[in-house]
């Protein structure tokens, strides 16, 4: 990946060893998904990241004394190290995968589209939650939900979704708001909500869209998948361009457009985080040549940050309530 097509925000690196190009070029969405998983864990084990997965599914390191029948064996099997997992029944997670099947998510400059990017990250995640135990959904959408699955940790269910996630988009245009707006009308219970998409939709309304989610309380992660010419926009040679959501088609000059473009690029990504990280949502901007095993590290890295900040505002609330209580007791 070129330097200009590098999003922001990276937090650092695994391993990043087997590159998209070459993963892509397995069939099977369900082993592309096995192999960047167990990948990762690898890569997990040999470096100073070691530890994420263990705070994000609330597992402690084994001591003398514990009872060993909460031992988990397959992160034992996997890491060679002794973990209790801790009130298995309340920190499992129900996940939904919401997933851009729009029109504009069929380009790609290279060997695969954006949604054949989007749908191995969303297996690639997928794959990761139901190995840690925690029920995952799925919903794909263009200006309308397409398909819906609802959050499930039962055997052959990960194959039902991941053949979900093989679907070519087919729908014309994006717009979050009617279909984001009905998933958070379905959802009753708080979980956790991925968002993929490339979101060339209008701006102004992204943050009453995104909204919909965050009002029902979830906590909500967002990857901004764009293609590297998207981003740099490195054309050879005037061409005519058709925007394949509304068929309308333009000639370009890119050596003309390409000035204003970038900077109306970075105008629409600096206030698309600015609005995500206004409403809470958890951001990141992924080029689709970007390895898949640092989407995980990332999605770890803030699901470990959020807890920490969420377990420091419990104890800011516990430790503000003594005083008055002392105070009406006397």
């Amino acid at each position: 990946m070129t330097a200009k097509a590098a999003p922001s925000g990276t937090k650092g690196t695994v391993s990043g060893i087997i590159d998209p190009v070459s993963l892509m070029r397995i069939k099977s969405l369900e082993l592309r998904a096995k192999v960047i998983v167990e990948g990762f864990w690898r890569g997990i084990h040999r470096s100073p990241y070691h530890g994420f997965s263990v705070e994000f599914s609330e597992y402690r390191q084994y001591s003398p004394g514990d009872d060993p029948r909460y031992i988990d064996w397959r992160l034992y099997a996997r890491s060679d190290r002794f973990y209790i997992k801790k009130f298995e029944d309340e920190t499992n997670l129900r996940c939904r995968l919401l997933i851009d099947h729009s029109r504009s998510m069929g380009y790609g400059s290279g060997e695969y589209t954006k949604s054949q990017y989007a749908g191995t990250l969303a297996a690639t995640l997928a794959y990761f939650l139901f190995t840690q135990g925690d029920a995952v959904g799925l919903a794909t959408f263009d200006d309308r939900i397409r398909e819906y699955l609802p959050p499930r940790n039962r055997p052959g269910y990960l194959r039902r979704l991941l053949l979900a996630l093989e679907a070519t988009p087919k729908g014309k245009r994006t717009d979050l708001g009617p279909p984001l707006r009905r998933i958070a009308q379905m959802i009753t219970k708080r979980g956790l909500i991925i968002l993929v998409s490339d979101l060339l939709t209008s701006i102004n309304r992204l943050e009453s869209d995104l909204g919909y989610l965050c009002a029902g309380g979830h906590d909500v992660v967002l990857f901004h998948i764009l293609d590297p010419t998207e981003l740099n926009f490195e054309f050879d040679s005037p061409a005519l361009f058709q925007d394949v959501e509304t068929e309308r088609n333009m000639y370009v000059d890119p050596f003309d457009a390409q000035t204003s473009y970038k900077r109306r690029l970075e105008r629409h990504l600096a206030k698309t985080e600015s609005i995500c990280r206004n409403i809470g949502i958890d951001y990141h901007l992924f080029a689709t040549d970007r390895a898949f095993d640092l989407a995980l590290l990332d999605f770890l890295h803030d699901r470990m940050h959020r807890r920490k900040r969420l377990r420091r505002r419990a104890g800011q609330k516990h430790r503000g309530a003594v005083p008055s209580k002392v105070e009406g007791m006397a």
